[in-house]
């Protein structure tokens, strides 16, 4: 992995998911922590071989790629740890996870991994939206829910660690139906994004940029395209039910599903364009043969 800096006191590790870094005098913050310990422990050999501390760790979000790796450094070294109010109690109880993808049932077997549940963590401090000073840091949360419940971004040192509010183009189309529990909060938190002023922020997936505002538009205009795309069909089948739109979805972007787990994660992300749809009032849903349906309101086609 490697260490990138951003300004004197910010830099984060280059991956498939990018970890921050933020340098304080004696005190050092990680941001996020990678999937597993082996993620962690390349990320505090590499600031050891540099003289860098590690004494704060800060998680955006609790899905376990943002977190998988923060057991390890909890028992490795001793850190004060901020999370995110609501996450917070999804990283003391990581089976909760593949517990809600999987509809409240009990998870199968398979769904107990390290892509949907990460070791569990202690966590000092849940913070909210707002202004903190604690331990030499000055920091500014923002709440950026949409693609997890209660995200939040560190704004710190004039630069923006903005977990997964926003991806890279090129993850765009990588993942084709990216992962969201409600798009229409997604695209609300990427207008919010646009607002906050700093000289550059760092997504999840993807690199640094200083003018990253035509990234966060290039997230809002496909995120726009999918809930079109979705509209169209549910306005041509007249009457569709939630599992046939997901199949569709899937159909229409070529998805290769052919793990439970993998299907799931695509059916909460076609879902949370549904519900964009639900929130903007342009389609209505019933329960019909014992199907959750979906039509196009009257006077909104």
């Amino acid at each position: 992995m490697k260490l990138i800096q951003i300004n004197s006191n910010c830099y984060y590790f280059s991956g498939p998911v990018n970890i921050g870094y933020i340098h304080q005098e004696e005190s050092g913050m990680i941001v996020d922590a990678g999937i597993d310990s082996q993620t962690m422990k390349k990320v505090l050999k590499k600031l050891d071989g540099e003289g860098l501390p590690v004494t704060h760790l800060f998680i955006t979000h609790a899905h376990s790629d943002h977190y998988g790796g923060g057991s390890y450094l909890q028992q490795d070294r001793t850190v004060y740890t901020f999370a995110p109010y609501y996450e917070e109690a999804i990283l003391r109880n990581p089976s909760i996870e593949p517990l809600y993808l999987f509809g409240g049932n009990d998870p199968l077997p398979e769904l107990r991994n390290k892509f949907l549940e990460g070791n569990s963590i202690f966590v000092d401090e849940v913070l909210q939206e707002g202004a903190y000073e604690r331990d030499g840091f000055n920091f500014t949360t923002y709440l950026l829910p949409g693609h997890s419940y209660y995200q939040l971004g560190l704004k710190i040192q004039d630069c923006l660690y903005a977990g997964d509010a926003y991806f890279s183009e090129e993850q765009l189309h990588k993942h084709k139906i990216p992962f969201l529990t409600d798009a229409h909060l997604a695209i609300q938190s990427l207008y919010k994004l646009k607002g906050i002023q700093v000289k550059g922020a760092l997504p999840g997936h993807g690199e640094y940029e200083e003018d990253f505002h035509d990234t966060v538009d290039a997230n809002i205009a496909y995120y726009h395209e999918l809930i079109h795309m979705l509209r169209a069909y549910i306005e041509e089948e007249e009457l569709v039910s939630h599992e046939d739109v997901v199949a569709h979805m899937c159909t229409m972007y070529q998805i290769k599903v052919d793990q439970l787990s993998q299907w799931l994660l695509f059916r909460t992300a076609v879902t949370a364009y549904i519900i964009a749809l639900l929130k903007q009032e342009q389609v209505g849903y019933k329960i019909h043969d014992y199907r959750w349906v979906f039509y196009i309101k009257e006077g909104e086609a």
